[in-house]
This record gives structure tokens, sequence and C-alpha cells, in this order.
């Protein structure tokens, strides 16, 4: 099954760091500083303005809103209950454990991090993770 992630960040300066779980196993992390590692490489970093960079460059933006760009364009939305939605429907959920829901099953858990680091790594589509 393939997992497709995004990477994310925080409306403000400071960055957790946790791991990131699918299935039970440690698959990346998101360390203090921002970077992103996915199965032990760098591709990512979350930046304190809320710019997202993949492998270096400007891929996309979390706004101040939850609304989430890719090239500019908006292609989702965290919600402050946690509910993750794509074009105006609710694709999944971030519990305040961690869990992350996928249309009512759980595909992984996101410890230590935001809800918006969560959505945008395990809902949009910036990383693809086998």
């Amino acid at each position: 099954m393939r997992i497709r992630w995004l990477v994310g960040l925080l409306f403000t300066v400071s960055v957790f760091a946790g791991d990131i779980r699918v299935r039970g196993s440690i698959v990346g992390r998101v360390e203090n500083d921002g970077t992103v590692r996915l199965h032990g490489s760098i591709v990512g970093k979350f930046e304190s303005s809320g710019d997202i960079r993949v492998r270096g460059s400007l891929n996309g933006k979390i706004e101040s809103d939850g609304s989430i760009r890719k090239s500019g364009s908006l292609v989702g939305k965290i919600e402050s209950n946690g509910d993750v939605r794509k074009s105006g429907s609710i694709v999944g959920r971030i519990e305040s454990n961690g869990d992350v829901r996928d249309r009512g099953s759980i595909v992984g858990r996101a410890e230590g991090m935001t809800n918006e680091q969560a959505a945008v790594l395990f809902f949009f589509d910036f990383f693809d993770v086998r």
C-alpha cells in the first residue's frame, strides 16, 4: 500500500519534534529545527514563515487559517477540530492523541507534531512513501 505524504510546518516560529509512524513502524521524523527525514534521508523542511520546502525548493505553504497551498493552488485545509478537508469534503482526521484516520481507519500516528504538520504529511501529495 502506498501512503502519500507532504511536508508541513507550523504557524509560529517553534517546530515540534516527533516521529512519523505507519502501521506501528517509525518511517520518519520531524526534527527540532523543522527538518523532515523519511527513511533516514532529509526530504524537506518546515519553515517558521509557513513555507514548505521539498529538497530545497519552495513547494507550498500553510497559511494562518489552516489552508494548505501547493505551487500557489489551494489543495486543502486543516480545521481546528482536526478534520482534514480536500475540495470541501472531509477525508481524514488527526486525533488529539496523534492517531491519523483516513476515512475512519487509523493509517498512522504523528507523535509530537501539530495537527497541521500531521495533516500535511499524511493527506497532501508532496512525497510518496512506500
